[in-house]
């Protein structure tokens, strides 16, 4: 386990949260965790008062590298902004499956363009 995570990588992980909420393929339990883990963050009432100013935020703190690293894999895949869109499950109906056909690399014959235009040259007899 990597305990030590660099900055960069924490803050990349909080600027996910965003694109991870809006994403409606995330299952509602980790959405669940992230709006819990904020609400503990406001309230009033928490492990250890705010009013031990250095050690008042540690159960904020712990409690929020936790999330992070529980949702992880979840929210490195939404670094860079956006997750991809698979299409595939929006269109799959949409190409009709009549138009193909699957060929077999050892059936298919490959057609020299010259001895094709050979043959087919007017006043040829073969």
């Amino acid at each position: 386990m990597q305990f030590f995570v660099s900055w960069r990588v924490i803050i990349k992980r909080i600027k996910a949260i965003r694109f991870m909420m809006a994403d409606k393929t995330v299952p509602k339990r980790k959405k669940a965790l992230i709006i819990f883990g904020i609400i503990y963050l406001f309230l009033p009432v928490d492990l250890i008062p705010p009013v031990l100013f250095p050690f008042g935020f540690i159960d904020d703190l712990v409690l929020w590298i936790w999330i992070l690293y529980t949702l992880k894999e979840t929210l490195d895949t939404y670094w860079m902004g956006e997750k991809p869109v698979n299409y595939s499950k929006k269109y799959k109906d949409a190409i009709e499956q009549d138009d193909f056909e699957v060929v077999d690399e050892d059936d298919f014959e490959v057609v020299n363009e010259e001895s094709q235009s050979a043959n087919t040259e007017p006043g040829a007899d073969a």
